[in-house]
């Protein structure tokens, strides 16, 4: 069974960076579709980037520019790295993957896209 787990969350000041990553086990990874998500206490979850099997990209407005979504097949291992971190980013974060996945054109970001999901890390950032 496809199985996501995340790490790399925690605190930072306001401007700084982390960088997210989703290990995934139990399906050819190279096969899934992978996208970020985060959802903040009281909101719905959002996405925030996404890849699709040929390596494009897609981001939310809000983080255009200051994310950067990457996966590594070697490894396995999805990423997210966050530069220019704002009060607005706190969240769990949660990967998730559409698999199997024939998208070589689409990339989405839509919740209802993905059926596999991990638990989430949290992201906080302090002013």
């Amino acid at each position: 069974e496809l199985q996501l787990a995340e790490s790399g969350g925690g605190s930072v000041q306001s401007g700084g960076s982390l960088r997210l990553s989703c290990a995934a086990s139990g399906y050819t990874y190279g096969n899934g579709c992978m996208g970020w998500f985060r959802q903040a206490p009281g909101k719905e979850r959002e996405g925030v980037a996404a890849l699709n099997k040929a390596g494009r990209t897609d981001y939310a407005e809000a983080v255009k520019g200051r994310f950067t979504i990457s996966r590594d097949n070697a490894k396995n291992t999805l990423y997210l790295q966050m530069n220019s971190l704002k009060p607005e980013d706190p969240a769990m974060y949660v990967c998730a993957a559409h698999y199997p996945c024939q998208w070589w054109l689409t990339v989405s970001r839509e919740v209802s896209d993905y059926n596999y999901w991990g638990q989430g890390t949290q992201v906080t950032v302090s002013s």
